[in-house]
């Protein structure tokens, strides 16, 4: 269940998305703790962020996958969100009753005419988000589906204009108008393109923008502030409901014992399990990351997972889409460190590379952080462009294998 994912996956399970909870773009350059005395401590607290960051990206991508294989064998997307809300909001209120995890949701004072008008509006577009973003695995590939999902910022921003709490500026706009042009230029590459599965991926893309706004005016106007978990605590059930509601007219009808067999009852759980446990991770992740470290590491998950998924299902990417995701991951990439961070980040490497020779310090340590974040971009970029290269105009990426 994308909650990416931020994703979610990353939007596939219930994870990816509720990041927004507590994720804002935000200028921290590290986690909000204090450095322990002992050094063995230091070195475990220095790993213990990229230790997450890298669970973060295998749970999460591991359930986009499963969440993609499940859907492929049973065919029944609606019933497998259905599946996640509800094993999430058992384990999630039986953590509630044996942790101190969800602790802080005694503080919220959800009565039930605030459930009502809140938490359940809430809980619609986040039903109907998840559920748009499973079905779509029916008629786009996974990596289809990523390049997509570039365009999430942009649907949030412009929710978050009509709604009036963002003013639109100028080069937020054009910035803007960049990612849709690299997911327009990526969507008219695609070799299998699916009108109905483009149109459940913007409806996706949607509710789950209206969904982060309307999250957005709860803790702004009502101080309602809530991590991911106490998040899940609130709307799994409300979800839970709502997609069983969906699936008893649309799937269950046509529900068959051969489905669950086929699909595997253990793989059900073990996805599951790999969905709760990315929620976790994601609200470990947000007390010890900035808001830019995380929105650049969904970045590199994607073209991981863009990378995966051709092996896996030998996926063809035309050089047209790859240009048009690489026009994407530009705007993105912009978008969240800014115009301002990548002169910094300029003047830095030259200051550095002017004092090496004198045997001062090259970097502080917030702007190397920086440097490495924009490296790592210019790597991935840079292997695309390597790939272009080897390709001639309007060739796959992958051939697929001649016939047996």
């Amino acid at each position: 269940m994308s909650l990416p994912s931020p994703s979610t996956a990353s939007r596939s399970s219930t994870t990816t998305t509720l990041t927004a909870l507590s994720i804002d773009k935000g200028d921290d350059d590290g986690p909000p703790w204090d450095a322990p005395d002992k050094p063995a401590a230091v070195a475990a607290a220095a790993w213990q962020a990229p230790f997450g960051i890298m669970s973060w990206i295998f749970l999460s991508n591991l359930t986009i996958l499963l969440n993609k294989w499940l859907i492929d064998t049973a065919g029944f997307p609606i019933l497998l969100a259905c599946w996640h809300f509800i094993f999430t909001s058992v384990t999630i209120h039986i953590l509630a009753r044996t942790t101190t995890l969800l602790d802080s949701r005694h503080s919220l004072h959800i009565t039930p005419r605030i459930y009502a008008r809140t938490i359940i509006p809430i809980g619609v577009c986040f039903s109907l988000s998840l559920i748009c973003s499973n079905v779509v695995y029916l008629y786009l590939s996974v990596a289809f589906i990523q390049m997509l999902n570039a365009a999430n910022p942009v649907a949030v921003l412009a929710v978050s204009w009509i709604w009036g709490v963002a003013d639109p500026s100028t080069s937020t706009l054009l910035n803007m108008l960049l990612i849709v042009a690299g997911a327009a230029i990526a969507s008219f590459g695609e070799i299998q393109f699916s009108t109905i599965g483009f149109v459940f991926q913007a409806g996706g893309i949607i509710f789950g923008a209206i969904r982060l706004v309307m999250i957005q005016v709860l803790v702004s106007r009502k101080g309602m502030r809530m991590d991911p978990l106490v998040g899940l605590y609130y709307f799994g059930p409300a979800c839970a409901i709502m997609t069983l509601a969906a699936a008893l007219f649309i799937e269950v009808p046509r529900f068959r014992m051969s489905h669950l067999i086929d699909a595997g009852v253990g793989m059900l759980v073990l996805n599951a399990a790999v969905a709760f446990l990315l929620n976790v991770t994601t609200v470990y992740l947000v007390g010890r990351t900035s808001g830019l470290v995380m929105a650049l590491t969904g970045i590199f998950k994607n073209i991981l997972l863009i990378a995966v998924s051709v092996v896996i299902w030998n996926t063809k990417i035309t050089l047209l889409q790859a240009v048009g995701y690489s026009l994407a991951l530009v705007g993105l990439i912009y978008h969240w460190i800014g115009g301002d961070q990548l002169a910094k980040g300029y003047r830095a490497v030259t200051r550095g590379i002017l004092s090496a020779s004198s045997g001062l310090p090259l970097f502080e340590a917030s702007v190397r952080r920086r440097v490495v974040v924009v490296s790592g971009c210019v790597f991935c970029l840079g292997t695309l462009a390597i790939a272009y290269r080897h390709l001639g105009g309007g060739q796959s990426l992958i051939v697929a294998p001649p016939p047996v």
